[in-house]
């Protein structure tokens, strides 16, 4: 697969049954971070706000949140459903995506990056 150079260009290229749940994952970051830069960094969508706030990309069983630390350690006790690293919460492709918790993650990193700077 080549680099997409668009965010719309990279959901597009995602299996049809997924594009749905990235569109879902798009619209939470957006709506939570409306003032966030959209582009792709590192084959994947990426959202900055005062430093980097979240990227997305799917594999083959789940869409990866990658949100800088220390927001998954933060929540650490709400994403126990979840695998979980450093950065990073799975969410799995069999279940509905828990929009309501990855806005609250995003917006824990806006506070973040808000207080940084």
């Amino acid at each position: 697969m080549k680099k997409a150079k668009s965010v719309n260009a990279y959901i597009a290229s995602a299996p049809k049954d997924i594009q749905g749940k990235l569109k879902q994952m798009r619209s939470a970051i957006k709506t939570t971070a409306p003032k966030a830069l959209e582009k792709m960094s590192y084959g994947m969508p990426y959202y900055g706000y005062k430093g980097r706030l979240a990227y997305f990309a799917y594999a083959k069983n789940h869409i990866g949140l990658y949100v800088p630390p220390p927001i998954i350690q933060d929540h650490k006790k709400e994403l126990k459903k979840y695998e979980t690293a450093k950065a990073t919460v799975r969410f799995p492709l069999n279940k509905k995506l828990p929009i309501s918790l990855i806005k609250k993650l995003v917006k824990s990193r806006v506070k973040y990056n808000d207080a940084k700077k």
